[in-house]
């Protein structure tokens, strides 16, 4: 049987450089979950956060990610949305909705943006409009949501997963590196 040691502040894998993946946020209602999406936001890999005020970040909740994930504010999302797809990011919502993708068989392309609801409203339907598509979790019981961070980890953990595999296996996720 192993023996396990555990490994506090592990060096984290990286994600290949054509990975640029943009995380999008409508004006949230919770400082809270802004500080905990800036933190998933560091922890994945995120190059960058496009947000509306208010999105208040409290730096102990979001930690190291306030000064590794650039922050970009805006007062309106929709004409920044824009000039990303413009700039060809394909734009993915998380939501639920009418032929939305299922979470667990969708394929991120190494570069996109990932567009986050509000907390209670969800998408608006003019940003529902400008997506290339839109992906959705599914649920099992009640209620019919998850919370807006939960959501975000789910999503964020899946697009890791999809192109971190290469270097999960060049540095490996075993532990046996730990110290003696």
């Amino acid at each position: 049987m192993p023996a396990f040691v555990h490994q506090r502040h592990k060096h984290p894998g990286r994600l290949p450089s054509t990975c640029d993946l943009v995380l999008a946020c409508p004006p949230l209602h919770s400082g809270v979950n802004a500080s905990r999406i800036m933190r998933l936001a560091g922890c994945c890999g995120v190059r960058r956060v496009v947000a509306c005020a208010p999105f208040r970040i409290d730096r102990k909740i979001a930690r190291d990610a306030v000064e590794h994930v650039p922050v970009e504010r805006h007062r309106s999302l929709l004409p920044v949305l824009k000039r990303l797809k413009r700039a060809g990011y394909p734009l993915f919502g998380l939501e639920q909705a009418s032929d939305s993708a299922c979470l667990y068989t969708f394929q991120y392309p190494p570069k996109c943006v990932l567009v986050v609801g509000h907390e209670r409203h969800g998408l608006d339907p003019e940003t529902l409009r400008i997506l290339d598509s839109v992906v959705e979790i599914p649920t099992y019981g009640l209620p019919y949501s998850y919370n807006v961070v939960t959501a975000v980890a789910m999503a964020l953990y899946e697009y890791g997963r999809q192109h971190g595999a290469a270097s999960i296996a060049r540095d490996g996720l075993t532990g046996r590196d730990a110290p003696e």
